[in-house]
């Protein structure tokens, strides 16, 4: 039997607050232990919450992002559940009139092409403590920092069908949440994090396959893989004659393996009601056409600008504006290079090589656009090569300094005198004649394959220094003669 995926993301973006949802406690990542926990977010009998302001500018700044419905009246409802981290026994979220209603998300597909995903709504709600089993005398401990801190949840609809697209969709919200500077992105520290809800059912068939939730994936690599994992436990359980049960599981990266978490509930199980704390939430129409004009440049609309602005390619526009922090970066060296094709070679070569071996985002690069952008003007103006520049960058990621202080200490200036150069080749050539005879005499195949010799026993001789073009037409000249 041929089976289809129908799968649909939860997508949990913590917003860049610098105070929680409902009260002035700092969101501040790394504190001590419960250091950054209120009496209103312990839920003391008492304290009541208020509205975070910076919030809901935010939630309906990427509303009008993913060109949603804003809801001109939002409003806030209890999610009861017990757990040790949930102080007050209900997390405060939306539920029937959340802030922002549909809107969508392209994503592009492997073979360039581009799909429609729709957002079926994002909320806002706040997030609960953390539970710490990080000893070995069998205690857990709670750490309250995290409650609430400000989540909006952006459900999609069950529009995506396999792994990649998934993918495909979370890197396109994650994009986006950071180019509005609404959310830092941070997964590690589980700024963002994604549940995935997966089914199947055979080809063809329109009603939905039993789902399941797996939980809290936080990395795009994970994402992939517990959906590949979930999908295929589904199907050999479907053909070995069983049933897919409703319930939320857990993925084992380390196994490779979804594991059952509970059985999945449903929103009565919640028993959501109405906050009576919290008075609803009129957004009207002048707010967001103001809000509207502070906008910045998204992902798409920076894209076509640098294939039209910078002639790149769609693939290294893509790349490049990835993520604001990268596109920003590739702006800043292009102005001081003034060739884009360069600092985008080097941008998405050397640069990125550099961040993906020390696992380090590009905020964190020790090679500042500055210094990169005067790196690649010593390759246009001929002072080193692109070889050479490679050591030189190289250096400049060891604290060594500036491209000119590197180049002038190591002594890497390029050879572009050509009398230099000819009385480097005339060595060459001498300490060679046995292969430049075989060279004079051999067919066009076995005279390329020797002209590369040539250049490289040259490049040799002149410790690299020499310039490569000059090398080449010089070189040429001498063999041909």
């Amino acid at each position: 039997m041929q089976w289809e995926t129908v799968i649909g993301l939860e997508i949990h973006a913590q917003l860049a607050t610098k105070t929680k949802i409902f009260s002035g406690s700092s969101t501040e990542f790394g504190a001590a232990p419960n250091s950054q926990a209120s009496a209103g977010d312990l839920a003391m009998p008492g304290t009541l919450p208020v509205l975070n302001e910076e919030a809901v500018r935010m939630a309906c700044l990427f509303g009008l992002a993913v060109d949603a419905e804003i809801g001109e009246i939002s409003r806030f409802d209890r999610k009861n559940y017990f757990y040790p981290d949930l102080p007050s026994g209900y997390q405060t979220s939306q539920l029937d009139l959340p802030i922002v209603g549909k809107g969508h998300m392209d994503i592009t597909l492997e073979d360039g092409s581009t799909k429609r995903i729709g957002i079926t709504r994002a909320h806002l709600e706040e997030d609960a403590g953390k539970s710490l089993h990080e000893d070995f005398s069998g205690m857990s401990g709670i750490d309250l920092n995290r409650a609430g801190t400000t989540l909006l949840e952006i459900v999609s609809e069950p529009e995506i069908s396999n792994a990649k697209e998934a993918v495909a969709y979370a890197r396109a919200i994650h994009s986006l949440v950071q180019y509005l500077g609404v959310c830092d992105g941070n997964m590690a520290e589980g700024s963002f994090r994604c549940d995935c809800n997966v089914s199947v059912r055979p080809v063809g068939q329109k009603e939905f396959g039993t789902r399941t939730e797996i939980k809290n994936v936080n990395s795009f690599r994970f994402i992939e893989r517990a959906i590949n994992t979930e999908i295929r436990r589904q199907i050999e359980l479907i053909e070995d004659g069983g049933k897919v049960v409703q319930q939320t599981r857990l993925y084992d990266p380390a196994k490779d393996e979804t594991r059952a978490m509970r059985s999945k509930e449903e929103a009565t199980d919640y028993r959501y009601f109405p906050c009576p704390n919290l008075l609803p939430v009129v957004i009207e129409p002048g707010y967001l056409e103001q809000l509207r004009t502070t906008l910045p440049e998204l992902p798409a609309q920076k894209r076509e600008r640098f294939q039209s602005q910078f002639s790149l390619s769609a693939y290294d526009a893509s790349v490049l504006t990835a993520s604001r922090a990268m596109a920003d970066y590739f702006e800043q060296v292009e102005k001081i290079c003034g060739d884009a094709k360069l600092a985008a070679n080097w941008a998405m070569g050397e640069l990125s090589s550099l961040l993906n071996k020390d696992n380090l985002e590009i905020g964190q690069s020790p090679v500042s656009a500055q210094q990169l952008g005067e790196l690649l003007v010593r390759i246009k103006d001929n002072t080193i090569s692109g070889n050479i520049a490679k050591a030189v960058f190289e250096a400049i990621a060891n604290g060594e300094g500036s491209a000119d202080a590197i180049i002038e200490k190591r002594g890497l200036k390029q050879v572009t005198d050509s009398g230099a150069i000819e009385a480097i080749l005339d060595e060459m050539l001498a300490a060679n004649a046995t292969e430049v005879e075989e060279y004079r005499n051999a067919d066009d195949n076995r005279r390329k394959k020797m002209f590369g010799f040539f250049v490289g026993q040259a490049m040799k001789a002149s410790r690299g220094k020499a310039n490569p073009q000059q090398v080449n037409e010089l070189l040429l000249k001498k063999l041909e003669g």
